[in-house]
C-alpha cells in the first residue's frame, strides 16, 4: 500500500476536512480527494462520510487510522531525528498571544536555546488565527486560550491566568472598597475604561464573573496589546482588567491599585497545542516538556 495515500488519509482523519488536510499537506483539495478515493478503491470500503462541514470517518476508517497513525508518526520521528544528527540544530516555530509569549514562553525556552534549539515566534492575538496557522503547518507549537476540538490537535493545559481589576491611585482614591463590594459595578460607571478591543473582552469577562452584569458601553482607550493597556491605566487613563502576572510590579510599587479582590477571581486557562502525532519529534517534545515544567512556577 502506498505510504503517501496512508499519510494523506491520516491527515484527513485528524483534520476532519479535506480542505484543512490539503493545507497541512501542501496539496490542492482535488489532489487530496483523489488520493482518498484511490485508497478507498484499493480497500474496497468507504473511509469517510461526507458532511456539509467536513468528513466523518466510517468504522473501517477509524480502525485504519488507529492502526496506521502510530507507525506513520514513528517514521516521521526517524526522519526528524536523522535531521537532528546531520545539522545539530532544529528550529521550533511557536505562536501565541503577544504578551504571554513575550513574558512567559520565550524566557522559559532560553535553556533549550543554549543547547542549540533555534526559536522563531509569531505573536498572534487572535486565537483562531493561531490555530489556523498551526493547522496549516506554519507553527509547530501554539499557546491558545481555549481547548481546540477535534482530532487534528492535541492540547495540554499549561497554566491559569488570574485577572485583576486595576486603576491608577488617583482613580482608586475616589472609590471605597466597602462601597464597591456593596454596590458593585454601578460604582465603576464613573471611571473610563482601557481595553484591547471595542468589544471589551477582558472587562466583559470580569463583569460577568464578578458582578453578574454587563460592562460599560464603550472604552475611553483601545490599545490592541495588554502591555499598552497596562501603561495607559498606569498613566491614569482609566480602569482596566489585566492578567496579574503582567501588572505585579505596578501593583507592588503602587503605580496601580487592585480595586477589588474577589474570593474567586476570574481565570483564563492557557493550553499548549500541537498537531496530533508531532510530539514524537524530539525538539518539539523537549520544548513542550520545558514549558510545562516552567508553568509550575507561573
Amino acid at each position: 500500500m502506498d505510504l503517501t495515500l496512508l499519510r494523506t488519509f491520516v491527515t484527513v482523519h485528524r483534520a476532519g476536512s479535506f480542505t484543512r488536510a490539503a493545507a497541512l499537506l501542501g496539496l490542492s483539495q482535488p489532489a487530496v480527494t483523489s488520493q482518498i478515493r484511490s485508497l478507498e478503491r484499493q480497500l474496497g470500503r468507504p473511509l469517510f462520510l461526507r458532511r456539509a462541514r467536513g468528513v466523518v470517518p466510517t468504522t473501517i476508517g477509524d480502525e485504519l487510522a488507529h492502526r496506521a497513525a502510530p507507525h506513520l508518526d514513528a517514521l516521521v520521528e526517524i526522519t526528524e531525528t536523522g535531521l537532528d544528527e546531520r545539522t545539530g540544530v532544529r528550529t521550533l516555530h511557536i505562536a501565541g498571544p503577544p504578551e504571554f509569549t513575550a513574558a512567559r514562553v520565550l524566557p522559559a525556552l532560553t535553556p533549550l536555546v543554549a543547547q542549540g534549539l533555534a526559536v522563531r515566534s509569531s505573536l498572534v492575538g487572535n486565537a483562531e488565527e493561531v490555530l489556523d496557522g498551526l493547522a496549516a503547518g506554519h507553527h509547530d507549537l501554539a499557546v491558545a486560550v481555549a481547548r481546540p476540538r477535534g482530532g487534528l490537535f492535541t492540547a495540554t493545559p499549561l497554566c491559569d491566568e488570574e485577572h485583576v481589576l486595576v486603576a491608577a491611585p488617583r482613580w482608586a482614591d475616589r472609590l471605597s472598597p466597602d462601597l464597591l463590594r456593596c454596590k458593585g459595578a454601578v460604582v465603576l460607571e464613573q471611571l473610563p475604561v482601557v481595553e484591547v478591543h471595542e468589544s471589551l473582552p477582558f472587562v466583559a469577562r470580569y463583569w460577568a464573573a464578578v458582578f453578574d452584569s454587563e460592562p460599560p458601553g464603550t472604552a475611553a482607550v483601545i490599545a490592541p496589546d495588554l502591555r499598552a493597556v497596562r501603561e495607559s491605566a498606569t498613566s491614569g487613563a482609566g480602569l482596566a482588567v489585566l492578567p496579574r502576572y503582567l501588572c505585579e510590579e505596578e501593583l507592588a510599587r503602587g503605580r496601580l491599585v487592585a480595586l477589588l479582590e474577589p474570593a474567586v477571581p476570574p481565570l483564563r486557562t492557557y493550553f499548549l497545542v500541537v498537531r496530533t502525532g508531532t510530539l514524537a519529534l524530539p525538539h518539539l517534545s523537549r520544548a513542550h516538556e520545558r514549558l510545562l515544567r516552567a508553568a509550575g512556577d507561573w
